[in-house]
């Protein structure tokens, strides 16, 4: 196992003590958003002084595993963050990897900066991602019943939205969501300035509209303080997970997570934020389809180990809780190990490295890993 240097972004709506207080050191100051671990061009860890991407170029089928480079490439297929969040997220969806091949042939063909601002695709790769919190995490993630969302938005009695909720009210739920969600999106400024102040101000005050009146006060004008009320809302108890596929609409909105997805960058917004959005291309990517239950829970592989399936190839998660006596991790293929509490040693027979919380090692392919001590640990691995 190799010690990782492990990058911090430093985004705008990111907790100014979460991930200080995680590594042990003085809060800088500034908002600190995700703490990255992986070899992702964007920010890759470090081992050893060598950027992670690096260790991997130098020798990809040993690094990574001949199966793993015949399946994914020379590159490692997954991302391990810890996420933190003070404020809430944009509104967002990841395309599937036709979509994110598609996009990112075109705007290469157009002469792109992939450091571009209103620059769709960075890469050819699809973005599935899960999240476990570790803490209460706020969240919206996927439509909600459009039936029940109708009922919820005509209680607001605001003139304005009486299209929206006939759209909803079709028979078809998948029609519904798709008549509604593109006939916000595609009025006119003015008409959605009203809108949102329309349902901010009828919001104000009522029990069971105060996330309209929570994201009313910071984007006063936003379209997507209206469109965040058709979606789930969910606050995740620790150990619960949230699973965005491609084209799942959502966003995090406050708390504390671990999250895995693939090694991407593609994000589609269509809100909350000052950032690009590009309302018709997210319109194409969407998948309008109801998510009953957006929570996944945890599954127990062996004692103190759980895992939560995600129907991918890329990556796959588990939890390990060692209390004294070693804990095998499954898989063979490189993995991400990541202490978030305790002191833990992993061992995977070529060294063994000793984690305090908020450290993280990287482990090459083909080799068996252990993790003992006591601790809460998580491990990043293909699927």
């Amino acid at each position: 196992m190799e010690p990782l240097d492990n990058p911090v972004r430093g985004y705008a709506w990111g907790s100014r003590t979460v991930l200080a207080a995680l590594q042990g050191r003085p809060a800088t100051g500034r908002p600190e958003a995700e703490l990255w671990m992986g070899a992702h061009p964007g920010s890759p860890s470090a081992a050893g002084g060598v950027l992670l991407t690096e260790v991997i170029a130098g020798d990809p089928a040993g690094v990574l595993g001949a199966g793993t480079v015949a399946r994914f490439g020379e590159r490692l297929p997954f991302l391990l963050k810890v996420l933190a969040a003070a404020e809430p997220l944009s509104l967002q969806a990841h395309p599937t990897s036709g979509q994110a091949a598609e996009g990112f042939a075109a705007e290469e063909a157009a002469g792109k900066p992939r450091d571009a601002p209103d620059r769709n695709y960075r890469d050819p790769y699809h973005k599935p991602e899960l999240l476990v919190a570790v803490e209460p995490f706020e969240a919206l993630c996927g439509f909600r019943d459009p039936a029940v969302t109708a009922t919820l938005l005509a209680g607001l009695d605001v003139a304005e939205l009486a299209p929206t909720v006939a759209a909803l009210r079709g028979a078809d739920p998948g029609v519904a969501l798709r008549e509604a969600v593109t006939g916000l999106m595609e009025l006119a400024e003015a008409e959605r300035s009203a809108l949102v102040k329309g349902v901010v101000a009828a919001a104000r005050g009522r029990s069971g509209y105060e996330l309209a009146t929570a994201l009313g006060q910071r984007y006063r004008d936003d379209l997507g303080v209206v469109v965040a009320l058709l979606l789930n809302h969910v606050t995740l108890q620790p150990g619960e997970a949230v699973w965005m596929p491609a084209g799942n609409l959502h966003a995090y909105l406050r708390g504390t997570g671990v999250e895995i997805m693939a090694a991407s960058d593609n994000v589609l917004r269509g809100g909350l934020t000052p950032k690009h959005v590009d309302v018709p291309e997210l319109l194409r990517v969407l998948r309008f389809e109801v998510l009953a239950d957006p929570v996944v829970r945890p599954r127990e592989v062996a004692p103190g180990l759980v895992t939560w399936p995600a129907p991918v190839d890329d990556f796959a998660l588990y939890r390990a809780l060692p209390d004294g006596s070693a804990i095998t991790l499954p898989g063979d293929g490189p993995r991400i190990v990541f202490c978030l509490r305790g002191e833990v040693r992993v061992d995977d027979g070529a060294g063994e490295v000793v984690l305090a919380g908020g450290q993280a090692a990287f482990g090459r392919a083909g080799r068996a890993a252990t993790v003992a001590g006591s601790g809460e640990v998580y491990q990043a691995t293909i699927a």
